[in-house]
């Protein structure tokens, strides 16, 4: 019998149980709902909810994932002040706030916590305090954050934050979550574009699930992905969030030091300060194709955590996974390593940097 198949229904109790151990992880008590799809459902679904006609938002761009943002708000009627800046950099509190003194209708700030994607985390924190002072609504793209950065929901005053399994939490893709505030809940109550009848409704999840008494689930849940959910978020306890965390940071550094004493590549991320701890992207130089040096290493080691950069990026940039169960020395030092016999270079001093920086950030790399 497979493992998989003829499995015992999932009851409303146990999908109400993860649901209550997402908000532990997010450090919140507003309302959770565990969306059953991949976290661009909850994404949408909280852009098209609270966003409208007559509404302005500040959509702020520091990887492709601001850029789809800003065109769904758009796609709302919203009016859409951009704040781009560099892929290679984070935002900053005081751009946000000149931004927000500038446009003073502006009453949503969408944001990416850290862009995988771009190796490039944002000072949630201190923009989540402008934010508030100001009064607008503040959504939030956790989904490579989760698990790998402190993430205060409540105590920053995030309205709507939306995470993913399959990042640093090591679990599946096929489902994710969103927290709701009060203030969102009535923003969307308020919007009548806010979808209905629909799979991106999350005012439909509110009314026939959690006012409801979370006592009878609104249709099939997706069973599988939910039980890897629990696993995970189980795994994540019994480890200690802060011990996770920690091995993420640990990984980052640890690549980033292997990576400059390496030589050739460089971090696309110079700054530490600017750099995401799930995922390290390295700027190749010119004449070194990043998906040519990406397929080398494929051909070392197919396990390895590696691929080119999306789009244009794909010349020039390398990204490598560090998180989830590859947030380990065993995975950091591998990829030194083939990174070290792609570009004809001997592994030592690279993999030596690496294990210190993995021990100055707490742990062994034994």
């Amino acid at each position: 019998m497979s493992p998989f198949l003829d499995l015992p229904p999932l009851s409303a109790a146990a999908f109400a149980a993860i649901e209550d151990q997402v908000a532990t992880l997010l450090h919140t008590t507003a309302d959770v709902i565990v969306t059953q799809g991949e976290a661009l459902l909850p994404l949408e679904a909280a852009i098209r909810g609270a966003a409208h006609p007559g509404s302005t938002a500040l959509n702020i761009v520091t990887g492709p994932y601001g850029q789809t943002f800003g065109n769904w708000l758009r796609d709302c009627g919203a009016t859409v002040v951009d704040l781009a800046v560099p892929f290679d950099s984070a935002v900053t509190a005081g751009q946000v706030a000149e931004a927000l003194a500038a446009h003073p209708a502006i009453d949503f700030v969408s944001l990416v916590h850290a862009e995988a994607a771009t190796g490039n985390t944002n000072p949630v924190a201190e923009i989540a305090a402008v934010v508030r002072e100001h009064g607008a609504l503040m959504m939030l793209d956790a989904v490579a954050s989760v698990a790998a950065e402190p993430l205060l929901t409540d105590a920053w005053g995030i309205d709507l934050c939306v995470i993913g399994g399959q990042k640093a939490m090591g679990g599946p893709a096929g489902v994710s979550a969103v927290s709701v505030s009060e203030r969102a809940w009535e923003r969307i109550a308020a919007n009548p574009a806010a979808p209905r009848r629909s799979y991106l409704s999350l005012l439909d999840w509110k009314e026939r699930w959690t006012d409801a008494g979370r006592t009878v689930l609104p249709h099939a849940p997706a069973q599988l992905e939910m039980l890897a959910l629990g696993a995970c978020l189980d795994r994540i306890a019994a480890d200690g969030l802060p011990t996770v965390i920690a091995r993420h940071r640990a990984a980052a550094a640890a690549t980033r030091a292997g990576v400059r004493a390496l030589g050739t590549v460089t971090p696309f991320v110079p700054d530490d300060a600017h750099a995401a701890p799930v995922a390290t992207t390295l700027r190749t130089p010119a004449g070194l194709s990043a998906a040519g040096l990406a397929a080398d290493l494929l051909r070392h080691d197919p396990a390895l955590p590696v691929q080119p950069g999306g789009g244009a990026l794909a010349t020039e940039m390398l990204r490598v996974n560090h998180y989830g169960p590859a947030a380990s020395p065993e995975t950091v030092r591998a990829t030194l390593t083939a990174l070290a016999a792609a570009l004809d270079t001997d592994p030592a001093a690279a993999l030596k940097a690496a294990d210190t920086a993995w021990e100055a950030a707490g742990h062994s790399s034994e």
